[in-house]
């Protein structure tokens, strides 16, 4: 089988897309600092994956050991960055040099290391407010934020060593993603693993602005298989792919859903709307499914169940040790 790397490997989807392709009979190798990333997001599979997984604790920005890392692997995942808008805001340069300076270190050990091929994390942050729904990939985007910028930037970088160097690099603009290992208590925490660690410790959610602002949810699942098609379809590189559901839900019908799921009545708190944040967003997946033939195939209502799931568990682990 084909040796892969998956930087952020540590962290919510790296996680995640490492557990997954290690079940598949791959070789492994997680790139993480442990700046974010978490070891016991590895501690309940890594045993499983015995000798066919392999970490790294380095920071992506040391090009020469990157290197040596990858030589003999085929297919990286660049899934590293620091992901937050508001972060951004707060320290632009540190999200420069995580983000776009993370990047070409990874592209530049990539080419130097003879990789076949670079999947590269984006994020639907480059469309910004952006006229017009749904956002297609044809967009130019008008970035909110130094994060959406860096994530920009990145895609160029992806772009131009493709041309340049024949470096296959396809980019992902994902969109929402939740699902189990997303932790509610990070700096970085979305909206859905907020939601739900509150409603279930009995607290009310807190949304930010009137709740009308619309997000497009895709599970973590669909992200994986996203990731694993854009690594060996033959027509994805050199791309910019949607990776989401491609359907729009507002912050208050995510209330409803998690209302209608646990059986109880929520009643969010509401706070002022943040500077940075898009109203509305909802991708438009054709390319993807045309070039790729990738379809979503969990939808938010059955994601939602599973992570309740897992939150639970979470939940009662902590009371159990506590």
């Amino acid at each position: 089988m084909d040796r892969m790397a998956v930087t952020g490997g540590a962290g919510f989807i790296g996680s995640n897309l490492a557990e997954w392709l290690t079940a598949q009979g791959n070789d492994v190798v997680i790139i993480d600092d442990f700046s974010s990333g978490k070891e016991e997001n590895l501690e309940d599979w890594s045993r499983a994956a015995g000798r066919r997984l392999e970490v790294v604790r380095a920071n992506i920005l040391e090009t020469g050991r990157l290197r040596q890392v990858l030589h003999s692997v085929r297919f990286v995942f660049h899934l590293a960055a620091i992901p937050s808008v508001q972060s951004s805001i707060s320290d632009p340069i540190a999200t420069n040099s995580a983000n776009i300076g993370g990047t070409l270190s990874v592209l530049v050990a990539s080419r130097d290391a003879g990789v076949k091929r670079v999947v590269v994390a984006s994020s639907c942050a480059v469309y910004g407010d952006e006229p017009g729904l749904p956002k297609a990939e044809e967009m130019p985007g008008s970035a909110l934020s130094p994060y959406a910028l860096s994530k920009q930037v990145c895609e160029q970088y992806c772009r131009l060593f493709h041309r340049l160097y024949g470096l296959e690099t396809v980019s992902l603009r994902f969109f929402n993603v939740f699902g189990p290992r997303q932790d509610p208590r990070s700096d970085y925490a979305a909206v859905i693993p907020r939601f739900v660690l509150r409603v279930l410790s009995g607290l009310p959610p807190i949304i930010y602005g009137d709740g009308e602002q619309t997000r497009d949810f895709i599970h973590v699942r669909d992200v994986i298989r996203a990731c694993w098609i854009a690594a060996t379809h033959p027509e994805a590189p050199g791309e910019v792919f949607n990776v989401a559901q491609g359907k729009e839900t507002s912050l208050n019908r995510l209330v409803e859903i998690l209302s209608r799921l646990l059986d109880r009545r929520i009643a969010p708190k509401h706070d002022p709307a943040r500077p940075g944040e898009i109203r509305r967003s909802v991708a438009d997946i054709s390319r993807a499914r045309r070039q790729l033939q990738f379809s979503p195939a969990v939808s938010l209502e059955e994601g939602l169940r599973m992570n309740l799931d897992w939150y639970r568990t979470r939940i009662e682990a902590t009371h159990d040790t506590a």
